[in-house]
């Protein structure tokens, strides 16, 4: 900095005889300006018609307000439900409890609090018989969905008063994992802290279970309790209200029909950074090939072209993936309704003040509405179920009512006709011939299609130009003898390598906190069965790269399982090289159905006790990624018998030493069930 000053100085010297006259143009020029301003402000002063152009905040009309409150004032509104959703069932869980509202002669609206001025929840008791409903989701190790990342902050830090604010709370979680429900019950737990009422129970989804009986089970028994808090009675009318209106486009230029962009009309088209959840890239596929040597299983490995994208990545991160619909299927719809799929539609919400004005992106035809935009593959829910037999006759009737009425005779046909046996919409249609709803209901019915996350599989230390993945192809057979595939990987086992844009996909990336330790000398121990290896090949790039730029890089163990060596070992020729080289210190593997007993990856970890609790001793960062239900719960409870075996713990102390490992970040899980 002192260079800086001297140079400064030295050519003030320099130019010293000039900036007399210098300063003297300056002045002038302000003194010019000076007076024009004041000539142009008179000017404004005689011709009000300038103040036009000034916008002040306080004149904005209320569909500018973000006050949730004022928007339940203006459209007499005393219910509000927020969501935290993730992949859309507590968004849609929020939804239905809103219309439940009329069959209680009240008025609900559904609200997401990443729009809210969430300050005004002090406000609700302005409001007569005002009640907020949050239905909020569980997302990874027990943090807020990205939605209500804010929300979570607020409560957090927040002291506001909520003294008379009457709220009721449902989670939605997996009990498969370990924080089972934690948003919920921290939403429930602190907004009784911070001073307000709660009118009932909390209640928890289990989506390993079935997350929409659980739904069910609470709803029935939430709203009378309602009626005994506020005093009103329900109404017997069982409601079946249209939420979008419709209109057909008969003549509609192409340049202005959404045809599968997320967000912005003609996104991919002309495509922009930066990409993300409503902007993603649409990225050519460089490789796609077969993993699996052998058996009638298939595992893909996928390689993404990012270059020029200006994506940015870490190993450990996930992938988000927006899928496409089987078209067969798509068509089969279209042909069981009788309809034109290529009518262009646009649904209209009609609730003026409801924050989303469409249900998906449109104006578009039924066929990218069903392609795109619409999950037409996952079980329909039981009040998809209840309006759609408004539209079926006779037995077929009696028989959709019986499946979604909250009995339990209702509950377990519901369970075993559609769960169990993984009734779609295009079955029900199949299966119930008297059942003929319009295609635009159905529409409007049905969920969104959701992105779907995928482990990285590489390091941007490797290629920086690419994103792989490591996927299952999933497909499967029903006890009604139909096949069931995923919609992704089946979408995207189809896409081959090349420059079409057909073979393009639309990604972006999702921060993760499944990341390797910052001082690269502590060691690792990783332990991901089957595809559970894909953030770990990344994990290895990164350490082998270390290792040949000269950087210390601490032992790093890996545990890998699967069904037999001959064919799905997958990655082996990569993992023996990493032990060739020395990346990889110890390779242990576990192939379960090679002999008689089944030898699994938490059966080597326990053979290798005394090396691990050593490790663990030497700060070391251990990871677990795959199956949440089995798997990851096996090897925690692994992890305790080492602790107590050969740390002389006892049961309260290793669960001890386990949650102080994950509080610092040494122990971290990327699972799913």
């Amino acid at each position: 900095m002192s260079d800086d000053i001297t140079s400064a100085d030295m050519a003030e010297e320099a130019t010293a005889p000039f900036l007399s006259n210098l300063d003297f143009f300056i002045l002038s020029l302000i003194a010019g300006m000076a007076v024009y301003w004041l000539f142009f402000k008179n000017k404004q002063k005689e011709q009000p018609v300038f103040k036009k152009l000034t916008v002040s905040p306080l004149n904005r009309s209320s569909s500018y307000d973000p006050s949730f409150i004022n928007k339940m004032k203006n459209s007499g509104r005393n219910v509000v439900v927020f969501y935290g959703s993730q992949t859309g069932t507590g968004e849609e869980f929020a939804g239905r409890l809103a219309k439940d509202c009329a069959g209680y002669g009240m008025k609900g609206m559904v609200a997401d609090p990443e729009e809210c001025e969430m300050e005004d929840l002090s406000r609700l008791s302005e409001i007569e018989k005002g009640l907020a409903i949050f239905c909020m989701a569980t997302y990874g190790e027990g943090d807020p969905t990205d939605n209500a990342q804010e929300f979570y902050e607020w409560l957090q830090t927040g002291d506001v008063e909520l003294a008379g604010v009457k709220y009721a709370v449902f989670g939605l979680g997996n009990k498969t994992y370990e924080h089972y429900n934690a948003m919920g019950k921290y939403v429930d737990k602190r907004l009784e802290e911070l001073g307000a009422e709660r009118v009932f129970e909390l209640g928890m989804g289990d989506d390993d279970g079935n997350i929409e009986e659980d739904f069910v089970t609470w709803r029935e028994k939430f709203w009378p309790a309602v009626c005994e808090q506020f005093g009103v009675e329900p109404t017997g009318d069982q409601f079946n209200i249209r939420q979008y209106n419709l209109t057909v486009h008969d003549d509609l230029s192409q340049e202005k029909v959404f045809k599968g962009e997320i967000a912005r009309l003609r996104s991919f088209e002309n495509q922009r950074p930066p990409y993300d959840a409503k902007n993603p890239y649409l990225a050519p596929v460089k490789v796609n090939r077969e993993l699996h040597k052998a058996g009638d299983r298939s595992c893909m490995h996928i390689e993404f072209d990012i270059s020029g994208s200006k994506i940015r990545y870490e190993a450990g991160d996930h992938v988000a993936i927006f899928p496409k619909n089987d078209t067969a299927v798509v068509e089969k719809i279209g042909k069981r309704l009788g309809v034109d799929l290529d009518t262009v539609i646009t649904l209209t919400n009609v609730d003026d003040e409801a924050s989303k004005k469409h249900p998906f992106p449109n104006p578009c035809s039924y066929r990218t509405a069903l392609l795109h935009y619409l999950d037409i593959t996952s079980t329909p829910r039981t009040h998809i179920m209840r309006e759609l037999a408004e539209y079926a006759r006779d037995k077929d009737k009696e028989f959709l009512l019986k499946m979604c009425s909250p009995t339990p005779e209702g509950k377990s046909l519901y369970n075993e006709w559609i769960v169990k046996s993984h009734r779609t919409i295009l079955h029900i249609l199949e299966d119930l011939p008297t059942l003929e709803p319009p295609i635009d209901h159905v529409c409007e019915l049905l969920p969104r299609l959701q992105a779907r996350y995928y482990s990285i599989s590489s390091s941007p230390k490797k290629d920086p130009t690419s994103i792989h993945i490591t996927a299952v192809l999933v497909k499967y057979d029903t006890k009604t003898g139909r096949t069931i595939k995923g919609v992704t990987t089946n979408w995207l086992a189809d896409m081959k390598p090349g420059a079409d844009s057909t073979h393009r996909v639309p990604i972006y990336v999702r921060k993760s906190q499944f990341r390797l330790p910052f001082k690269s000398g502590l060691p690792v121990i990783m332990i991901g069965p089957g595809t559970g290896l894909a953030p770990f090949r990344g994990f290895l790039q990164e350490r082998h790269f270390l290792k040949t730029e000269g950087k210390p890089v601490g032992d790093t163990i890996l545990y890998f399982g699967c069904r037999k060596k001959a064919e799905d070992y997958i990655y082996e020729d990569e993992l023996r090289g990493y032990v060739e080289n020395e990346t990889l210190t110890k390779l242990h593997v576990a192939f379960s159905r090679d002999q008689d007993s089944k030898v699994y990856v938490q059966h080597l970890l326990s053979e290798n006790k005394e090396e691990t609790w050593k490790l663990l001793e030497a700060g070391a960062h251990l990871y677990v990624c795959g199956d949440a239900r089995n798997m990851a719960r096996d090897v925690h409870e692994t992890l305790l018998t080492i602790l107590q075996e050969c740390g002389q713990l006892d049961s309260i102390r290793a669960a001890d030493y386990i949650k102080k490992l994950q509080n610092k970040g040494r122990y971290s899980c990327d699972v799913w069930s």
